[in-house]
């Protein structure tokens, strides 16, 4: 308590005391500081003073009673809410558990418009927080909440609580029934594989297999006759290998030896003769070798040779058979960032009959489709998640992902070709670049692109035109920090994570700068909003991630690195040369501005080590051979071939047999994500196999359990259910909205993606597509207003101050 037998130090302590209130002396330090601002302040201003010096532990208090009756729907965001509606300075604990409950039925009421819908969007959201189902005990008390908070009587409350509870039970077995059935499809198929390693034999073993002797047996490895199974690096040898082959291929191979031997004396013929001048015996040879050819990777139903066959990735170019049937021009188009690559080539698409431009992102893809009706062509959309029919159109606007391989055009665009080189998504550059059906095809990207671009031309047979193109406007680096508070309107600051471009955001508010933000978790639509607000002016300042080096046409004059580092998903390392050109070359738009500047951000590294890299020649890639990766035909194949319907093992043969490490022309992509899929969802009842790889295709972040939630809709997808969509619920105004409820709407917006993606390709399962666009433009544009009122954060407080000072007038 507050000590009486002191004088008052000012007037704010003086209120205080008047009023006679009870105040912990721990209390009295903020107390006076929220009373100062209320003076005058009679005995109800103080009353308010202290109740908001006191709400935090009244929150607190909520959170401890809910925990202890087993809430864990009940979110401290609730206890916040129930606090701020207490006017009293000291309440019952009845009274602080009725505002709790008060605020509880108003998040369930609102979670969505239906009890059904509520319960669902409820327990998903406590599923994504703690990667667990809640037990069935709390799920029956959350469905009895929720019934009474969306107004059932009693009887239909118990009615809903008893339909919720089967349905939560039926597919709690059937989730059961389903990892312990892909436990034991996993258990099989590794059993499966290590047999077959098991199995392998040493060259040494291979004259008594055949019949033949070593040196011969050494020739016709040499010559491809045998097929290698697996090649092992030896440790501390210095690099040489074991191989090692299929007994069960070989044996069948035995009968062809005569053939063999037969084709090899008449090659040594052929060249006696050609040595004597005698004419050679045409045909033996030729037929022999390639008989013999023709006949290596026979072998039993599980051999490796057969089954790299049946996915055929080692001839991944005969796979597009469209494309191979049309004589192609390859015409490859690079030069930096701003040199004009797209205006190019959408030029020549423009003028054509029928044509194709494939992008890396939807938004691009918008834009594309923009960009040819300013040029007089309508075209349709087509993306992972979206559809947009142009009736009577010859033209497609597409992601890379969405390529059309069966309809031929007479001219596509392939964006950011550069991007074959990435690791998560070179396969599909592959796919699209060998497999586009256009006559013409323009591959845009940068001058590291090239050699990849030629190569797979070379597996195409395609021929190949080059077209250089020069910036439009110099760029230049600046070999002096800049100062955060010497940013400018114009200025473009680029961090590498959602969390430093809100910090760094929250910096420049505070000396009163207005921002726009760019970032990885916005949506297509929120991204050019806030492009948009930057180009217009209303913002002078961008900050953002590295996703402005893709597309977004923005009157950059700056670009300002705030840091020369980056996590990339494994590591943090160093940028590259690549990335600095790719990014930093956004600056100094044409049209906007003579030229452009590339900085660094003081304290954020070297500027001398920036400048290096962004006039560093164009370094050789490392790796020329193509990413490829299955499709759904290759995964068929194969299926048949080892005979099971297990994604798993399908997908592990095609990782250890189907493309070898040394394959002179392709290389097998990453396929870590969709194994893990395939791990969780093998055993799903009634999904077929390739309705399974479907899942495996499906855009999800393993960060924000996206497998686990993936598993959900796939079991009850197989059990007839409808998936529903994923719902935010009641949004709060945007100006109130925390940082968090910011971050957990991004979350839903990217799991109503995935649900979108999934419904374009299961509609009978995914059937509520409406709800789930009204639900994406919802949170789109609430996203942008809460971007637009945290950027006016410095007047949040306008009301308050202008009561305090009305107040100070009056006194």
């Amino acid at each position: 308590m507050h000590d009486d037998t002191l004088p008052p130090a000012n007037p704010a302590e003086a209120a205080i005391l008047a009023a006679g209130l009870r105040v912990e002396q721990r209390e009295m330090p903020q107390l006076i500081r929220l009373v100062a601002r209320r003076l005058p302040a009679d005995a109800e201003a103080v009353r308010e003073a202290l109740c908001q010096v006191r709400r935090k532990g009244w929150a607190s208090a909520m959170v401890a009673m809910a925990n202890r009756a087993g809430e864990v729907w009940a979110r401290r965001a609730e206890a916040e809410a129930a606090a701020a509606t207490i006017d009293e300075p000291e309440p019952s604990e009845d009274r602080l558990r009725a505002a709790l409950d008060a605020a509880i039925r108003t998040r369930l009421r609102n979670a969505a418009p239906r009890p059904g819908a509520a319960l669902e969007a409820v327990e998903a959201e406590l599923v994504d927080v703690t990667g667990t189902a809640l037990s069935p005990e709390r799920h029956a008390a959350l469905a009895r909440a929720v019934a009474e908070a969306h107004g059932l009587d009693e009887s239909e409350s118990a009615r809903f609580s008893r339909a919720a509870a089967h349905v939560e039970e039926r597919r709690r077995q059937e989730l059961r029934a389903a990892e312990a059935n892909a436990r034991e499809k996993r258990r099989e198929e590794v059993k499966r594989l290590r047999e077959w390693e098991r199995s392998l034999v040493g060259i040494e073993a291979l004259p008594g297999l055949l019949g033949c002797t070593e040196r011969e047996a050494l020739r016709w490895v040499a010559a491809g006759l045998l097929p290698v199974a697996r090649k092992l690096r030896l440790p501390k040898s210095g690099g040489r290998e074991r191989w090692e082959f299929d007994p069960a291929e070989l044996k069948p191979l035995r009968a062809e030896v005569a053939g063999w031997r037969e084709a090899e004396r008449a090659q040594n013929d052929s060249r006696q003769g050609d040595r004597s001048g005698r004419a050679p015996q045409r045909g033996g040879t030729e037929q022999g070798l390639a008989r013999a050819a023709a006949l290596a990777g026979r072998g039993g139903k599980v051999a490796n040779a057969a089954v790299a066959r049946a996915a055929a990735l080692d001839r991944y170019a005969a796979h597009f058979a469209t494309a191979r049937a049309m004589i192609r021009r390859i015409v490859i188009v690079t030069g930096p960032t701003n040199s004009g690559k797209s205006h190019t080539a959408l030029d020549r698409l423009a003028r054509a009959e029928s044509g194709l431009a494939l992008a890396p992102l939807r938004l691009l893809a918008h834009e594309f489709r923009e960009a040819l009706a300013a040029r007089g062509v309508e075209a349709a959309l087509s993306t992972g998640e979206e559809r947009i029919l142009a009736p009577g159109s010859k033209h497609l606007a597409a992601t890379v992902e969405m390529c059309p391989f069966h309809t031929p055009v007479d001219v596509a665009i392939i964006d950011e070709a550069q991007l074959l080189h990435d690791r998560d998504r070179g396969a599909a550059w592959t796919a699209a670049l060998m497999g586009v059906p256009a006559r013409e095809v323009f591959v845009l990207g940068a001058p590291e692109c090239v050699p990849m671009v030629k190569r797979i031309a070379e597996l195409c047979g395609d021929e190949v035109e080059e077209i250089s193109l020069q910036r439009k406007g110099p760029l230049h680096a600046s070999t002096t920090p800049v100062p955060l508070g010497g940013l400018k309107e114009g200025d473009a600051l680029v961090a590498f994570s959602r969390r430093d471009v809100m910090g760094l955001r929250e910096e420049l508010v505070k000396r009163g700068r207005k921002v726009a933000v760019v970032y990885g978790a916005l949506s297509p639509e929120v991204r050019r909003a806030e492009a948009a607000r930057f180009r217009s002016g209303e913002a002078d300042i961008l900050v953002a991630t590295d996703a402005i080096g893709m597309g977004l046409n923005l009157p950059i004059r700056r670009v300002i690195f705030s840091t020369l580092k980056k996590f990339d998903g494994e590591e943090r390392r160093d940028l590259n040369s690549q990335e600095i050109k790719q990014i930093g070359g956004r600056a100094g738009r044409y049209g906007h501005h003579e030229g452009g500047v590339v900085a660094v951000l003081a304290g954020a590294g070297n500027p001398e080590a920036m400048r290096a890299l962004l006039d560093a020649p164009h370094a050789p890639p490392p790796e020329l051979r193509p990413q490829v990766q299955p499709d759904a035909d290759i995964i068929a194949a194969v299926a048949k071939e080892i005979g099971t319907d297990s994604l798993f093992g399908v997908l592990a043969r095609i990782q250890r047999a189907v493309l070898r490490k040394d394959d002179p022309n392709y290389r097998l992509a990453e396929l870590t994500q969709q194994m893990a899929i395939a791990s969780a969802i093998d055993g799903v009842a009634n999904l077929s196999l390739l309705d399974r790889w479907t899942y495996a295709m499906c855009p999800v972040d393993e960060r924000d359990n996206g497998i686990t939630r993936l598993a959900r809709w796939a079991v009850d997808h197989g059990a007839g259910r409808p998936v529903m969509p994923p719902l935010a619920g009641r949004l709060p105004a945007p100006e109130r909205a925390s940082g968090e409820e910011l971050q957990r709407a991004e979350k839903v917006h990217k799991r109503l993606v995935a649900w979108r993606w999934l419904s374009l390709r299961f509609e009978g399962a995914y059937p509520d597509r409406a709800e789930a666009e009204a639900e994406t433009a919802r949170l789109d544009a609430w996203i942008e207003d809460v971007l637009k009122q945290q950027r006016r954060g410095r007047v949040e407080n306008a009301p308050e101050k202008a009561r305090v000072s009305s107040r100070r007038k009056a006194a």
